[in-house]
């Protein structure tokens, strides 16, 4: 049985809260360990049941959803960190990896853009909502040889910007050197499935419909 990754919820609207419940509840590789609605109770909920990924909020009472990442990481690095505001200045942002945050994701998002999102950064990748993305790119190639915190956010995100796992790289690799889905699964030792499920994924994570269109997006924002 494939294990789940456990989630908690940590946001102080109770109509966002129980609507995020519903739509990862909804994803059979995600199980709600638990709800917050107080910064500082959600971190030692959080210390507590060790889930693997905390949904946070920024604005929350008590302590802020900046804060409240810094005292989690601090106390329990291994947990995942995914932000979940409708906030998308450039400062919230770079405050949030700053903290620890494994993602940054707006509430504008849509349900499967949420769950990849989870689901990303519980393996590891960074993830950056594609809304507020092109700030982040924009700052972190003016500004990256600058700056040491900002070049240590360049580096944590690094070419997992779009949550993107290390086994899609490599498929993102394969389709930019003009592979077919036989030709990568061939050189990858996976099966023809395994690989197109890995390109759906990819497609989907760089909000683009076709293999050229990732190609391109690939080339142009040096993830390949």
């Amino acid at each position: 049985m494939t294990k789940k990754t456990r989630v908690m919820i940590i946001e102080d609207h109770d109509m966002a809260r129980m609507g995020l419940s519903v739509i990862l509840g909804s994803n059979q590789g995600i199980e709600i360990t638990a709800m917050s609605a107080d910064g500082q109770e959600g971190v030692n909920k959080a210390l507590e049941l060790r889930p693997d990924v905390v949904i946070m909020d920024i604005g929350l009472p008590t302590i802020d959803g900046i804060e409240a990442t810094k005292k989690i990481k601090a106390a329990n690095p291994d947990i995942k960190v995914l932000m979940y505001t409708s906030r998308e200045s450039e400062d919230d942002v770079f405050d949030s990896f700053s903290a620890g945050a494994d993602g940054y994701i707006t509430k504008g998002a849509t349900s499967e853009q949420t769950i990849s999102a989870v689901l990303a950064v519980s393996e590891g990748a960074g993830w950056l909502d594609p809304a507020i993305a092109k700030i982040v790119l924009t700052n972190i190639r003016r500004s990256s040889h600058t700056t040491h915190t900002r070049g240590e956010i360049n580096y944590k995100l690094g070419k997992n910007l779009y949550g993107l796992t290390e086994r899609e790289m490599e498929v993102l690799s394969l389709i930019v050197d003009g592979l077919t889905n036989p030709q990568i699964s061939e050189k990858l030792i996976i099966t023809i499935s395994t690989t197109k499920t890995h390109v759906h994924s990819i497609l989907q994570k760089l909000y683009v419909s076709t293999r050229s269109k990732a190609i391109s997006m690939a080339m142009k924002e040096g993830l390949v």
